[in-house]
């Protein structure tokens, strides 16, 4: 019983004292994943066994149970199969976002088939929702350095945020030396609400979610969170995918062992990771988080001619 207060007692000062951070959820399945691309043929997918639609449902039942409301960055590819999962995020009154169509990495793909997929998956995801779509996170962080043109497109295709920018050295993905705080990276772009990091050792360290939530222990992940709010005085991002609570999904042998390693590696303990994390922190969507933020329009053209 004393424990139980105690921890109630943290959670709520840590909510207290602390800024608000926004909640979301990259919904995708198991087998779209970056670290699977080469194991998994993607003609393959419509033949795989789909646990996304039962997971999401985890999480939604998971969010209600804590009263968070958050942001489903979902690809317009589940979008087109589970219309009703789409509509349900939605009745429960988080924030629906794109998470573009295919899981195509767009610093492969090309502006213009970048902005054929946008352009779906928010058709797609508005008519299953019946909301407005805002918000985008590209497939593994794939906007950086080597896609200057990504936020003007996706200004053009009616988007007003991206968060698919990480400020750290990474793999697969990072822009190391892009800055640490919502941004324009171009200037007739969307606004940019990078992932979180932390300083420390003189570089970014993740402090977002993902594999890095999965692998290091609660402690210095909440540790790395509490900085960012109160010595730092900037509200983080947090992410997840529904497959992360599904530690009974099917193994992927012919992926390639660090591959598995981070796919597979705390998957029975994110459950009751993700509940502390939702009791110890406030939370909420990209879009109320960051408001004030979204709030402020873009300089025009003519002002920075002149400012310039």
């Amino acid at each position: 019983m004393n424990a139980s207060l105690n921890t109630a007692s943290r959670s709520i000062r840590f909510r207290e004292n602390g800024l608000r951070n926004a909640m979301s959820v990259d919904v995708e399945d198991w087998f779209q994943v970056q670290a699977f691309a080469e194991a998994i043929p993607r003609a393959e997918w419509d033949y795989l066994s789909c646990r996304v639609e039962a997971n999401t449902e985890q999480v939604l039942e998971r969010f209600a149970e804590a009263g968070v409301r958050g942001t489903f960055f979902t690809l317009g590819w589940v979008a087109q199969r589970y219309p009703q999962l789409v509509r349900r995020i939605v009745d429960a009154g988080h924030e629906l976002a794109s998470h573009g169509h295919g899981h195509e990495r767009v610093d492969l793909i090309g502006a213009e088939a970048f902005r054929a997929d946008i352009r779906r998956a928010r058709l797609l995801l508005e008519d299953a929702g019946g909301v407005a779509v805002r918000g985008y996170r590209a497939p593994t962080f794939s906007i950086g350095p080597h896609t200057p043109w990504a936020h003007a497109v996706l200004a053009e295709e009616g988007y007003g945020y991206s968060s698919s920018i990480f400020p750290v050295k990474h793999d697969l993905y990072g822009a190391p030396d892009a800055p640490r705080g919502p941004h324009r990276p171009h200037p007739d772009g969307v606004l940019e609400l990078p992932m979180t990091t932390v300083r420390a050792f003189g570089r970014s360290l993740p402090c977002s979610g993902g594999g890095w939530f999965r692998l290091a222990p609660y402690r210095l992940f909440q540790a790395g969170l509490l900085r960012v709010n109160r010595v730092e005085a900037r509200r983080g991002i947090f992410y997840f995918h529904p497959w992360e609570l599904d530690p009974e999904q099917p193994r992927v042998w012919q992926a390639k062992p660090l591959s598995r390693f981070r796919h597979y590696t705390g998957l029975q303990s994110m459950g009751a990771r993700l509940d502390r994390l939702l009791r110890d922190f406030a939370w909420g969507s990209m879009s109320d988080v960051f408001a004030a933020e979204l709030a402020e329009p873009a300089m025009p053209a003519k002002l920075r001619a002149m400012a310039g």
